[in-house]
């Protein structure tokens, strides 16, 4: 068993936040406990994209009897390096990295403790596999399996499923901590559910104190992203060049018994940890003011960020109701395959030299087409008037295509079609060279729905054989909540200020935003540094009808959620149904929405002036 727990608020790090997260992080936490002590230290490799990428390794192995690892390698990278330190100083660690293969990722850490000859404790997490039981429950037809992104039924989609994947709860996490864990690792908890279990762990905390329990969920949800919520991805950060790019830090999430929080960064690093950086990754990733998780709903409405100090900001405000009886699953299938051309465009008449290269390529392309599910040609960026160097002039354009079979994309089916146009079409033509991405590539598409708690069989196995399972909450300890989070075309309180003389200019001159994919949703959120006036100008100002008319072009036409947080100058928008299917096989560039933020700040607006007096972001 574990030793007794000091009584005091727990400590937790974020130390990774995607398998592309610096490998350092782990390892230099670790080795500065002696000045900037934590308790746990937690981190997330897993996305969208290597759950599908990882899922497709582990059925393919299974298929061909081969032994590729279904693990995320990356954390191993920065495991290696720290364990020595984790085990001087008794930090423990939890962590998302076993992807598809979980059990083999506890074996291979096991391994690496022992070669290094340090007693260390290391239990993994099961049950977020759950194709089986989507399976039986579709054919006993207990379960229609909406997507919750794009509405439709699962017997309607197109693909076949080879992995499904549920976002488990913290209490595994907790129940391993308790036994004596040094080390956990899951395969697909959702991101905030490790600082979930550890927090639960250190206070004992029962699963019926939701007040506890829902500001940790927010907690981990500020630190799941390490380096974000300290400047990284912030719409402010010309503000932290004096402070150092190189090393804006990682975050610490201060825990008490009751649940007051308060987040903190590591020591001697740059970055910032401010209610502005605090705001900027609340609204990320968000999908209304609901925020579920398997062991609590947090209700963000009333959500409070102060200024302690520092680099320390208190949250306050959260507002906890029970768990939902399901819990999200993201469905694996194969999706085909893509490949794609770029040719450059210079100078003048970019859009009517694209105009020819596409109606001459879909000419050549006539007697394949129809194999393609899809063909796309699209210009990136814009020729600048009087450019003062070549690159100012030139445009990419992106000719894109998806089909089922890699025969259909083929190069004598699709970039010779298209590639032998070159001497025929627009002046100065020329397409890039490097054609790895000209020859088909395997896609996969993901599907997420609902799967009730009650179907999974959540297990911590510990290291010396044992296995704890963790019971699915009671369904009257759970709250069945609409499909549809709460949404407010706009605002119930419209100013009647009159905000004064205006300048036509970009929206982001003024107003910071942050924005995020869940499968096919896209979220935004938009805030404000000053409350007062500015505050009652935004809300006012950003309604669905404004949002759908800066988003132009790229408006879909799908369903837009907004509601208000009042208490951080805020207002959050779900784009529905937005991006291109999700990362594994969106047509977009940007596949995770993280752009679409700042292609609304570009759109201009009326600024009032009393506004832009104070500075420009």
């Amino acid at each position: 068993m574990a030793s007794p727990r000091p009584n005091r608020p727990i400590r937790i790090a974020g130390c990774s936040g995607a398998a592309t997260d610096r490998r350092h992080a782990l390892a230099h936490l670790a080795a500065n406990h002696p000045t900037d002590p934590v308790d746990v230290i937690t981190g997330d490799w897993m996305s969208e994209a290597n759950m599908t990428s990882r899922a497709a390794l582990k059925t393919s192995s299974a298929a061909d009897d081969s032994t590729t690892d279904a693990y995320e390698p990356t954390f191993l990278e920065s495991l290696e390096p720290a364990l020595s330190d984790l085990a001087r100083y008794g930090i423990k660690v939890a962590v998302n990295a076993g992807a598809s293969d979980t059990e083999l990722l506890y074996r291979v850490v096991t391994d690496m403790v022992k070669a290094k000859g340090l007693d260390l404790k290391v239990a993994w997490v099961s049950g977020d596999e759950v194709l089986p039981a989507v399976e039986q429950a579709q054919r006993e037809g207990a379960n229609e399996f909406t997507n919750i992104c794009t509405g439709e039924k699962l017997a309607e989609w197109n693909f076949k499923p080879i992995y499904a994947q549920a976002y488990l709860g913290g209490l595994g996490i907790a129940a391993a901590l308790a036994e004596g864990a040094d080390i956990v690792v899951c395969g697909r908890v959702s991101d905030a559910s490790p600082v979930i279990g550890a927090a639960y762990w250190w206070h004992k905390w029962q699963r019926t104190q939701l007040h506890e329990l829902a500001n940790a969920l927010i907690a981990g949800h500020l630190i799941e992203c390490s380096t974000y919520i300290c400047g990284g991805n912030f719409t402010g950060f010309k503000t932290l060049a004096t402070k150092g790019w190189h090393d804006l830090g990682y975050p610490i999430a201060e825990i008490s018994s009751e649940g007051a929080v308060i987040i903190t960064k590591s020591l001697n690093s740059g970055g910032a940890l401010t209610t502005q950086t605090c705001s900027s990754q609340l609204l990320y990733e968000i999908q209304g003011p609901w925020y579920f998780n398997s062991d609590v709903t947090a209700y963000l409405p009333n959500l409070t960020f102060t200024q302690l100090g520092p680099d320390r900001v208190a949250l306050t405000g959260i507002q906890a109701l029970p768990s939902p009886p399901t819990t999200k699953i993201g469905l694996t299938a194969p999706g085909g395959y893509q490949a794609e051309i770029h040719y450059f465009l210079t100078g003048l008449d970019v859009a009517a030299k694209a105009a020819m290269l596409e109606a001459q390529a879909r000419h050549n392309l006539t007697p394949y087409i129809k194999d393609f599910t899809r063909l796309t040609f699209t210009l990136h960026g814009s020729a600048l008037s009087n450019p003062q160097n070549q690159n100012e002039a030139t445009v990419d354009l992106r000719i894109f295509a998806q089909a089922r079979t890699a025969e259909a994309l083929s190069p004598m089916k699709f970039f010779r079609p298209v590639g032998d146009n070159i001497m025929q079409t627009y002046p100065g033509a020329t397409f890039h060279l490097d054609l790895r991405q000209a020859f088909p590539k395997p896609i996969y598409e993901y599907y997420v729905t609902l799967l009730p708690q009650s179907s999974i069989t959540h297990r911590a196995h510990l290291w010396d054989g044992r296995d704890l399972e963790i019971p699915a909450p009671m369904p009257a300890e759970c709250k069945l909540y609409p499909s549809q989070q709460p949404s407010q075309p706009s605002t119930a309180q419209p100013s009647t200020l009159d905000f004064g003389p205006t300048t036509f200019g970009p929206l982001g001159w003024l107003v910071h935003a942050r924005s995020g994919d869940k499968g096919s949703n896209c979220n935004v959120g938009f805030f404000v540094p000053h409350g007062g006036e500015e505050w009652e100008w935004l809300r006012s100002l950003l309604s669905v009808q404004t949002i759908r008319k800066l988003l132009a072009d790229e408006d879909k036409g799908k369903k837009i959620d907004r509601f208000e947080l009042p208490n951080i100058h805020a207002v959050h928008f779900l784009l529905h149904d937005h991006l291109d299917r999700g990362v594994s096989c969106s047509s977009s560039y940007d596949f995770l929405g993280k752009n679409v933020a700042e292609f609304l700040r570009a759109r201009h607006v009326e600024l009032p002036n009393k506004f832009l007096n104070r500075g420009k972001l």
